[in-house]
C-alpha cells in the first residue's frame, strides 16, 4: 500500500520522519532509525501457486542529520530491504536508497540512489497489486543516479528529479526527468506529475498524470489517471484508479478500489477490484493487522484463465 492519500505523501517528504526512533542526538548531530516490517499469508492470483508466507516490507531506514546553523542542515539516508533475503532469493540485503543532501529553509537537494519525483503520484490503496499502481510505476519510479529537489510551501509542494543517463556505467538504466506538484487545500488534495523517460536509444516514453482526493468526513474518495505515450508502436498505456476509504472507528479502516489498465497492445486491457480492512491497536498505532481480497479480469483469455481471487492477511509493525 504505497500511497493511501496524497496528503500523507506530502507530509512524508520530510527527511526526519516523526515516527523514527532517535538513536543518538548531541552537538548538532541526530541519528534516527525507522523500521517497516510486514509479513502476510497470501494465496495470490495465480492458480498454479499455493498459499505462502510473503515479506513486504522488511525495511530498515537510517537517517543522519547535521545542523549547520542558519536554518541549514546536511543529511544522509541509507535504507536496506530484506524482503528478497527472507524469501531465499539472495544471500544478503538489498540497498533501496542511498543519498546525501542539503536543506536550506524549505528546500532540499538530494543526490544518489532514490525514488523519482513521479513516485509521489497516485491514490491507489491496495496492499498488493496485480496491475501496476500507475504509469509512473510501470515506466520508471526510482534510479541509481538521481538528483532530486524538494520544495515545501505548506499548502503545496514541488518535487523535481533527474536521473542521469550514465551511459557505459554499471548504474546505466535509462534517463528520466520528473516533476510532481501536490497541494492540500482543506478537504481537497490534488496532484499532477510528468515524466520524460528515455528507456533505450530507440524508445522514449512521456507520462503524465492527474489525481484528486476529497475528505468527506465519513470517507475519503480519490481518483487518479495516468497516461504514457511511447514512440514505439503498441506501447501506449493508460491507468485509472478509483478508491474510497472509510473509517469505521479510530482503530479500524476499510478501503475499496478499482484499477483499469487500458493498453494499446492487443488484448492488453485489464480490470482489478479490491477491498481491504486495517486494524491499528489503540495502545500502539504502529502495530496493524490487515486483510484483503482482490480480483483481476484480463482481456487476454489465456492470461485470464490462469488467474483466480487473490486473498491475503497479515501484520505490520513500524517504528
Amino acid at each position: 500500500m504505497k500511497k493511501l492519500i496524497l496528503a500523507s505523501a506530502i507530509a512524508a517528504l520530510a527527511a526526519n520522519s516523526a515516527t523514527a526512533a532517535t538513536i543518538y542526538e548531541d552537538k548538532g548531530l541526530t541519528f534516527k532509525m525507522k523500521g517497516d516490517w510486514q509479513i502476510q499469508l497470501r494465496d495470490d492470483h495465480k492458480k498454479a501457486n499455493d498459499v505462502d508466507v510473503e515479506f513486504d516490507d522488511l525495511e530498515i531506514k537510517n537517517t543522519v542529520i547535521y545542523d549547520l546553523g542558519n536554518d541549514m542542515k546536511a543529511f544522509g539516508q541509507l535504507d536496506f530491504g530484506f524482503k528478497d533475503a527472507a524469501e531465499d532469493k539472495q544471500s544478503g540485503s538489498d540497498l533501496e536508497e542511498a543519498y546525501l543532501g542539503l536543506q536550506i529553509h524549505n528546500v532540499k537537494v538530494k543526490v544518489g540512489k532514490q525514488n523519482l519525483a513521479g513516485d509521489e503520484f497516485g491514490v491507489e490503496g491496495a496492499y498488493e497489486t496485480t496491475l501496476e499502481e500507475d504509469q509512473f510505476d510501470a515506466v520508471s519510479s526510482s534510479g541509481d543516479d538521481v538528483i532530486r529537489v524538494e520544495a515545501d510551501f505548506e499548502a503545496a509542494n514541488i518535487v523535481f528529479s533527474h536521473e542521469l543517463e550514465a551511459d557505459n556505467n554499471d548504474s546505466d538504466n535509462g534517463e528520466s526527468t520528473d516533476l510532481f506538484v501536490g497541494g492540500d487545500f482543506g478537504p481537497v488534495a490534488v496532484g499532477a506529475a510528468y515524466q520524460a523517460h528515455t528507456k533505450t536509444s530507440n524508445e522514449e516514453i512521456d507520462t503524465w498524470g492527474l489525481s484528486a482526493e476529497f475528505d468527506a468526513g465519513f470517507a475519503t474518495i480519490g481518483a487518479d489517471y495516468s497516461s504514457s505515450d511511447s514512440n514505439t508502436a503498441g506501447n501506449d498505456q493508460d491507468v485509472t484508479n478509483l478508491v474510497a476509504t472509510f473509517k469505521a472507528s479510530k482503530t479500524t479502516k476499510f478501503a475499496v478500489g478499482y484499477v483499469n489498465l487500458d493498453a494499446e497492445a492487443a488484448n492488453g486491457d485489464a480490470d482489478t477490484f479490491y477491498a481491504n480492512v486495517s486494524y491499528k491497536f489503540p495502545s500502539q498505532k504502529n502495530v496493524k493487522l490487515f486483510a484483503e481480497v482482490s480480483s483481476t479480469d484480463y482481456d487476454n483469455a489465456a492470461t485470464d484463465a490462469t488467474t483466480e481471487i487473490d486473498v491475503l492477511a497479515g501484520m505490520q509493525i513500524k517504528f
